[in-house]
């Protein structure tokens, strides 16, 4: 691989990532207001998955800009490791979302009733949200 096809990788690769930070920013604020106003677990669910992902991107943004760093004295093969270790966070913050989410839906299937408004805006953000992680997916 030349230096120049290298470089282009980095720069499309924190290209995208930048995207996925400002999507999921525009996608958490989106389904926060809207499962506020409907009182939708599901899409609360959702916001909070979108969370995570924003928490994600950031964490991968910064992975990524740091295991492009050539070795040095203290790294003798690089710093690609740190690529895995984001990873790793990521998976523990899905899992405590998760936790979060069986909780809420005993909580509401057991001993709390919550009504939930099936509105326009529901409908909405949901069909908003689809497209946009498909286009985030294929990126």
């Amino acid at each position: 691989m030349t230096q120049g096809s290298s470089q282009t990788e980095e720069k499309e690769k924190n290209a995208a990532a930048q995207t996925s930070v400002i999507a999921a920013v525009a996608l958490t604020a989106f389904k926060l207001i809207t499962g506020l106003g409907t009182n939708s677990l599901g899409i609360l669910a959702e916001a909070a998955h979108s969370g995570l992902d924003l928490v994600a991107a950031l964490i991968t943004l910064m992975a990524v800009r740091f295991s492009s760093k050539p070795a040095d004295l203290e790294h003798h093969y690089g710093h690609g490791k740190v690529e895995n270790i984001s990873a790793l966070s990521e998976t523990l913050l899905l899992l405590l979302t998760c936790v979060w989410i069986i909780y809420e839906s005993v909580q509401r299937l057991f001993f709390r009733e919550i009504p939930v408004d099936a509105s326009f805006w529901a409908f909405l953000v949901m069909a908003i949200s689809i497209v946009l992680d498909y286009y985030r997916s294929k990126v």
